[in-house]
């Protein structure tokens, strides 16, 4: 495939891509810094994210997931793998709902309510 020219579609696609890692990886300092935990609920945050992405968004971690997905979708030109990103997506909302917010909502009380009502679950 890299001995083959790129096309507009492999362009587009490693931009996507490129934009969710960087969105990913930004969302992981973030909770090591300003969260003072990892993503691994052994050594949750001990502060909830409310600044840089988060101010946008409250799963931006997820979305740049997604982007990423979206990107290889459009570089690789895949069917499958665009159903299987939309399967991730409902995952990512369904496990969102049920299972982060809950715990949120437990640990960060009002501050999580009133982050709630001001920031939107996704963009």
């Amino acid at each position: 495939m890299f001995d083959e020219v790129w096309h507009l579609h492999h362009y587009f696609g490693t931009i996507a891509f490129l934009i969710g890692f960087v969105i990913m990886l930004w969302c992981i300092i973030s909770f090591a810094v300003k969260g003072r935990g990892t993503l691994s609920p052994m050594d949750p945050t001990k502060k909830l994210v409310i600044s840089g992405l988060y101010k946008f968004s409250r799963n931006p971690m997820y979305v740049g997931v997604i982007l990423i997905l979206i990107g290889e979708v459009i570089f690789l030109q895949s069917v499958e793998l665009g159903i299987y990103s939309l399967f991730v997506f409902v995952a990512f909302n369904i496990f969102t709902m049920l299972v982060e917010e809950p715990r949120l909502r437990k640990d960060f009380g009002e501050e999580y309510k009133r982050y709630c009502e001001d920031v939107r679950r996704w963009i």
